[in-house]
């Protein structure tokens, strides 16, 4: 029997489930292999017998920790793609305010009625078995995964900074534009997409495991950038924890 793949979504845009639909050709070979028996922007079906769930989003209700518990009670692998339910996201964002506070700011006289909690990965709640990182996730990354779960090939993820994809590239550094960018830190494995067309590198594949976080700050504040500014920098992404959580831990995620 082939395998069968589940989609599911918690809080996020659905980009990544966007781009697994934008693969095209790449997703016809696939269904070669594999059986889609739940995809929410794809099909109507939905089957709770799958052995291999992919997640999107982060998981800031109740009812999302409990239906994530579910999946991962009937996956045999779970896998988080985007950096929301990877590394938080632009979600996260939230997490240094009240709940209230922010319930109020998009919901104005309604917001009674929205129940929400504070942002977490979704490896905060469940047991995660590998993580497709990006926003959105590249459709390249995400077949060689599919190609590497069926083929029990181990998964490893990238030791390089997207700065090493960068200079690989040709691409002249940003900061000799007047930018900043935080490539040097962050987790590559995206071809430095966004650096190689004139944008800077926002963190969005989460850091690196032993990031020099202060070399990065240290920098930024070169480049000009005040300590208020290079806290809205880090947290763009990755604010499912502090700059100061960042420097103490000396670690990625």
């Amino acid at each position: 029997m082939k395998p069968r793949l589940a989609m599911f979504s918690f809080t996020s845009c659905e980009g990544c489930q966007l781009q697994i639909l934008n693969l095209e050709d790449e997703l016809l070979d696939l269904l070669n292999s594999v059986d889609i028996v739940n995809f929410r922007e794809a099909i109507d079906e939905k089957s709770q017998d799958y052995d291999i769930a992919f997640v999107e989003g982060s998981i800031t209700t109740q009812s999302d920790e409990k239906e994530v518990l579910d999946i991962r009670s009937k996956a045999k692998l779970v896998v988080s793609i985007g950096s929301c339910a990877c590394i938080g996201g632009v979600n996260a964002l939230k997490n240094t305010h009240s709940i209230d506070d922010c319930l109020k700011e998009v919901y104005s006289d309604k917001s009674y009625a929205f129940n929400t909690s504070y942002t977490r990965r979704v490896r905060d709640v469940v047991d995660v078995d590998y993580e497709i990182h990006g926003c959105p996730i590249g459709k390249k990354e995400f077949v060689d995964v599919c190609k590497k779960l069926l083929f029990g090939i181990p998964l490893k993820q990238p030791t390089h900074a997207v700065c090493t994809e960068c200079k690989m590239d040709g691409n002249v550094c940003l900061y000799h534009k007047g930018e900043v960018c935080l490539g040097a830190i962050t987790r590559g494995g995206c071809e430095a997409i966004c650096p190689r067309f004139g944008e800077s590198c926002h963190g969005c594949r989460g850091f690196l495991d032993g990031a020099n976080v202060k070399g990065m700050v240290d920098v930024l504040k070169l480049n000009g950038k005040k300590d208020g500014e290079i806290r809205n920098i880090f947290s763009y992404f990755n604010g499912i924890k502090t700059l100061e959580e960042h420097l103490d831990e000396k670690a990625g995620y």
